[in-house]
């Protein structure tokens, strides 16, 4: 599965087993689990209570997974608390997420890695898609500013696979506006949609 490709490569990157792990925009909490199951202890940071909730819901059980309330660009962690921060889809979009970067510096231990995945507008069909979502998003300048910053590229080519069409549709109408998810939907058939992401890393 596509989350699956995306923590085999991480994990080939940095290891998180019996190390402390920051989870920066968590949301609902769907990869705190996949990193405790391994993990010394696990700390889910996201700035919405209501996901809080769902997250505290999905985790209630697991003692080694500590939630907080908290943005990218102040994260309620001492310095240097983790070895091991990832960030999917949240906050860091190239130029203008440098609090954010400031943040991961901080609290990331010496030796310790981060990751930031993101999609690649560059190609695919979710990619165009994207771009029609966001027009004012420069995928060309959001890679520079990640390779001015140090941070290394791994491109990983991905499946969406659903099992109906509703479901698509619904994932669809999440990510865009009204107006986007018609246009793009209408010239879709099928339930399986490839798409690009970046993985971008960096080492303390």
């Amino acid at each position: 599965d596509r989350d699956g490709v995306l923590e085999a490569t991480m994990s080939s990157i940095a290891d998180w087993t019996a190390r402390d792990v920051l989870d920066l925009g968590c949301g609902s909490g769907f990869h705190l689990p996949r990193f405790a199951a391994s993990a010394a202890r696990v700390y889910g940071v996201e700035p919405h209570p209501a996901l809080l909730r769902l997250a505290a819901r999905r985790t209630r059980a697991l003692t080694s997974v500590t939630l907080l309330n908290g943005t990218a660009q102040d994260v309620p962690l001492p310095d240097a608390s983790v070895d091991v921060a990832h960030a999917r889809w949240a906050y860091f979009f190239g130029p203008g997420c440098e609090p954010g970067l400031r943040e991961l510096a901080r609290v990331v231990r010496r030796g310790g890695t981060a990751f930031v995945i993101d999609n690649d507008a560059t190609r695919s069909t979710f990619g165009r898609w994207f771009l029609r979502g966001y027009p004012r998003i420069d995928p060309v300048a959001v890679e520079r500013f990640w390779s001015a910053q140090g941070w290394t590229r791994v491109p990983l080519d991905l499946d969406w696979r659903f099992d109906d069409r509703s479901d698509l549709e619904a994932v669809v109408r999440i990510e865009f506006s009204p107006e986007v998810a018609d246009a793009v939907l209408a010239d879709h058939v099928g339930t399986t949609v490839d798409y690009a992401v970046n993985l971008w890393w960096r080492r303390y």
